[in-house]
């Protein structure tokens, strides 16, 4: 059976998926809460979809400064680029909850002695979809991070995560500090201005549990 319903197995039958593991190119992995998974600078030839738990994208400058890039949860992929181009990674890959963690090495499965297996070029189509999906989820990182004030980081990110779940009312996957660090912003002004916008009525929040009442602020 498949281990994680992802993109990277669209169309691969459950045979296909048993000669691809034959190869010794997959492999599961379990971490603890705060494991280290890659290191800014390592470099891999396999990339990890997260069948449960939760991974933080993390960059830590010289001073110590932690920024929190990306947010993964189950179904999502992470160092697919770096694995595919062979460079160096340039964050570090955290366990941010205990997390099992799908591998698969794709240095091993796009070697030319597995062109004329059936899933081969099933999998370059995918893994195409794939950087295109994870090009839109960093796009809406952009757009957080590039807005000018606090409160338009903070609707851009909030309108983002209820588009994702169709609801105005859901969890984000940060702490308050997390989620300062995700918006690059200083945790007390962060809880300053989000105190600010429930007293305004725009929204209420209990530690990462949101409901937005104004829909028009955020379209």
């Amino acid at each position: 059976m498949f281990p994680v319903q992802h993109v990277m197995f669209r169309n691969i039958t459950e045979e296909e998926y048993q000669d691809m593991a034959s190869c010794k190119c997959i492999r599961t992995a379990e971490y603890e809460k705060g494991s280290i998974l890659f290191h800014a600078g390592d470099r891999t030839e396999e990339f990890g979809i997260v069948i449960y738990g939760e991974v933080h994208i993390e960059n830590i400058d010289l001073w110590g400064n932690r920024f929190i890039l990306h947010s993964l949860s189950a179904n999502d992929a992470f160092a697919e680029t770096y694995a595919f181009c062979n460079v160096p990674m340039l964050a570090d890959v955290t366990a941010a909850k205990s997390c099992k963690i799908l591998f698969l090495n794709i240095g091993v499965l796009l070697s030319p002695e597995y062109h004329t297996k059936s899933w081969y070029f099933k999998l370059i189509s995918n893994l195409l979809l794939l950087s295109t999906q994870k090009n839109l989820a960093w796009s809406n990182r952009i757009f957080c991070i590039t807005a000018k004030s606090i409160r338009a980081k903070v609707m851009t990110f909030l309108s983002a995560e209820a588009r994702k779940r169709e609801s105005n009312e859901f969890s984000v996957p940060f702490d308050r500090q997390q989620m300062a660090d995700y918006l690059n912003v200083e945790r007390s002004a962060l809880s300053k201005e989000l105190a600010k916008m429930q007293k305004e009525g725009i929204l209420e929040f209990h530690k990462n549990r949101f409901r937005l009442h104004k829909m028009e602020h955020f379209c």
